[in-house]
């Protein structure tokens, strides 16, 4: 999608629309903005519905003062006006209240972006603005000094969050992304203490983002890959939409029956992924004028050396990421369905994706059909695209209810008969 041609209004109606949606802020909550080249700020409205509105409750203030529109700007344009003063390179501001980010405004800490790898960049350095009243010039000056030493992310005292973009996806991406890593630590310290990257495995990342793959010009997309292309992109957004991945990352792939595969591009929003946006890898080369995920190798590897497996998630589901960033095991012996869909969930080093990924593929058995990365990821395989959602499901499903079953007492697995029995019946 073309955020760049959608009018200001339609942009800040999108994006609220999925932070409300999401759960990130409240009916009355949070507020959206977006200076134009023309130098007019277009704000969410004061005192209206964040579940019902439409372009036109959004209100335009013109570089003079003169407001446009049906409503009164939200309270806090104050604080909007002093940012985009303080820092004309940003077009775009999002202010929200997700319960997370809430949770550690009110401690007055700041979220640890350091757990896995790609987050610290995405958001950058993040400082907190001391409080001040909701609305009060004092509150925008107190954010903007935060701003004007050239931090995007401002975490306010016992309020919640704003950060600033040079438009309004990038001003969200990282306030998504954020609220993840929040969710992460909250539940990472449930269980645990959770461990943080090295500069040396941040830069270990950094230096592996190239993918340099020789390219192909299709000549035709047959029927089996425009519908795998289809449920791809069906799959991809509910996974998006279950929050089991950020907007930015998280991989799906799919094997064709000419030992071909389809896989997920690298950079684009998972929210508004199209068919013709995944990218087919044919012979180790890459499709012409696309560029795929930073896993493809990996992907490329599994399929070459397991039959049996069709299709690789590679997913960030926040509850199994808890156990990726801490030393718990996540164990499938909980009940019948957790053990059946994903049998044994080894724990591999954080390399695994980006260093040896011949020994990486080589651990997914048919005993095997899921690990968890340290400080980076899950892996999941499949018989089928649908058979890997599943297990990616179940796995989320299993590490949230293992987080939640800690506070009523001690977790008691099925006993090793009873899993023989499982085996048995369920031909495992």
């Amino acid at each position: 999608m073309r955020y760049d041609l959608l009018h200001p209004a339609d942009q800040i109606l999108l994006m609220m629309d999925r932070i409300y949606g999401y759960g990130m802020t409240t009916t009355s909550g949070g507020n959206l903005s977006i200076l134009d080249e023309e130098n007019n700020i277009w704000i969410t409205p004061a005192g209206i519905d964040k579940g019902s509105l439409t372009r036109n409750d959004i209100v335009c203030v013109k570089a003079d003062g003169t407001i446009v529109g049906h409503h009164r700007p939200s309270s806090e344009f104050p604080f909007h006006r002093l940012i985009y003063d303080a820092r004309p390179d940003l077009r775009a501001v999002v202010h929200a209240h997700p319960p997370a980010l809430v949770s550690f405004s009110i401690v007055r800490r700041i979220p640890d972006t350091r757990l896995l790898p790609n987050e610290r960049q995405i958001c950058g350095e993040i400082d907190m603005a001391t409080y001040a009243l909701p609305g009060s010039r004092e509150l925008g000056e107190n954010i903007a000094s935060v701003f004007k030493r050239g931090i995007n992310a401002v975490m306010l005292e016992n309020h919640g969050v704003v950060v600033g973009g040079t438009d309004l996806f990038q001003a969200f991406q990282c306030f998504e992304t954020l609220d993840f890593c929040a969710r992460l630590e909250i539940n990472a310290r449930r269980i645990g203490t959770p461990s943080i990257l090295s500069d040396e495995q941040f830069l270990a990342v950094k230096t592996g983002d190239g993918v340099d793959l020789e390219t192909f010009e299709p000549t035709a997309y047959g029927t089996e890959e425009r519908a795998i292309r289809r449920d791809m992109c069906v799959l991809i957004k509910r996974a998006y939409d279950q929050r089991l991945f950020t907007s930015t990352q998280g991989t799906f792939s799919q094997r064709l029956a000419d030992g071909s595969f389809v896989i997920t591009p690298y950079g684009s929003d998972r929210k508004y992924l199209e068919p013709e946006d995944l990218v087919r890898i044919e012979n180790g080369a890459s499709e012409a004028g696309k560029i795929p995920s930073r896993s493809v190798r990996l992907h490329q590897e599994i399929y070459e050396m397991h039959p049996h497996i069709n299709s690789v998630i590679i997913a960030h589901p926040p509850n199994v990421m808890a156990f990726a960033v801490t030393d718990n095991e996540l164990d499938s012996r909980t009940i019948p369905e957790s053990y059946i869909l994903m049998r044994n969930a080894p724990k591999l080093a954080f390399d695994a994706v980006y260093g040896d990924t011949e020994a990486t593929a080589a651990r997914f058995t048919k005993d095997t059909p899921i690990a968890i990365v340290e400080n980076n990821c899950a892996i999941v395989t499949g018989q089928s695209l649908l058979n890997a959602f599943d297990r990616l499901e179940v796995a989320e499903y299993s590490a949230k209810a293992l987080l939640s079953a800690i506070c009523l007492g001690d977790i008691v697995n099925i006993d090793q008969n009873r899993i023989r029995e499982l085996e048995i019946a369920f031909k495992l």
